[in-house]
């Protein structure tokens, strides 16, 4: 009995040993198993990152082959451009050869025209220089007059009777009707003519230059029984700038040659005629004077 029991037992611990060393062999197994498949996985990445890799490559030397034939194309046709170059100035050579003595004729008329127009140049900057001394002489014979003609109406300006202006060598003496004329005539005034005299007694010693009477007014229409000498505003500011032209030549002793009279009527104001002061404004006589024209 005793025999069976401990047969009994060493069967057990057999058995148990056995599965002992089974379920380690097992887990072994398993591990091993689990560690080649993350080998593997590993494997298998770094084919995917070689094949991305060949494929970029491949792109690459598709895109290289491409330049390639693109730069053997250009430098194909950088040699035959080359070779017309060579043959162009082949040709050149060959016409520059064959007339270097028409050339150098060529070059020394070229030369001589140099020389000529080198001349003029100088002539006409000498020209130049004179014409400038001469403007620059004029525009202060002009300042002086300008000068002189404030100083003796210097009290007609102020009471703005008499304007006086100077642009670019035009002097213009603008004188309002008031002081010239009564309204609606054409014969000057005792206090006009004390001014048109200081006026004419300066401008006659400016010799060379002209001298333009203008007659202005205002956009009022002539009527009434005065209608009958002068129909319009035309007629009116003409009579009036005649006048003061006859009298600067007869009284101031200015050459009528050096004269002209223009009636401009409503036409050319400087002011709006929607106001008194504007009307009277445009009721004006402007003397003119500017540099003589060849006569």
């Amino acid at each position: 009995m005793k025999f069976y029991f401990k047969f009994s037992l060493f069967l057990v611990m057999v058995a148990t040993l056995s599965a002992c060393v089974s379920q380690t062999e097992h887990q072994q197994k398993l591990d091993e198993n689990q560690y080649l498949q993350s080998v593997i996985k590993g494997l298998e990445g770094d084919y995917e990152n070689l094949k991305e890799d060949k494929n970029q490559l491949v792109d690459r030397n598709d895109s290289l082959n491409q330049r390639l034939l693109e730069a053997i194309e250009r430098n194909k046709r950088l040699q035959e451009d080359l070779m017309r170059a060579r043959a162009d100035l082949d040709r050149v050579e060959k016409v520059l050869a064959s007339r270097s003595a028409e050339a150098g004729a060529a070059m020394a008329e070229m030369r001589q025209d140099i020389d000529r127009l080198t001349e003029g140049s100088s002539e006409l900057q000498q020209q130049l220089e004179v014409e400038r001394l001469e403007r620059e002489a004029r525009l202060a014979e002009v300042q002086g007059t300008y000068d002189e003609l404030v100083g003796k109406l210097e009290e007609e300006i102020q009471r703005g009777e008499v304007k006086i202006s100077e642009l670019k060598g035009k002097l213009t003496v603008n004188v309002v009707d008031k002081i010239l004329f009564d309204s609606g005539k054409a014969v000057l005034k005792p206090a006009g003519i004390n001014v048109l005299q200081q006026i004419g007694d300066i401008l006659k010693v400016a010799v060379d230059k002209d001298i333009q009477v203008e007659g202005h007014t205002d956009n009022v229409p002539i009527s009434g029984t005065l209608a009958q000498k002068f129909p319009s505003n035309w007629e009116l500011s003409t009579a009036r700038a005649t006048t003061v032209l006859h009298f600067l030549q007869e009284k101031a002793a200015i050459s009528g040659e050096r004269l002209s009279a223009v009636g401009y009527g409503e036409y050319r104001p400087v002011a709006s005629n929607g106001t008194a002061q504007g009307r009277a404004s445009n009721r004006r006589i402007q003397i003119v004077l500017t540099a003589s024209k060849d006569r």
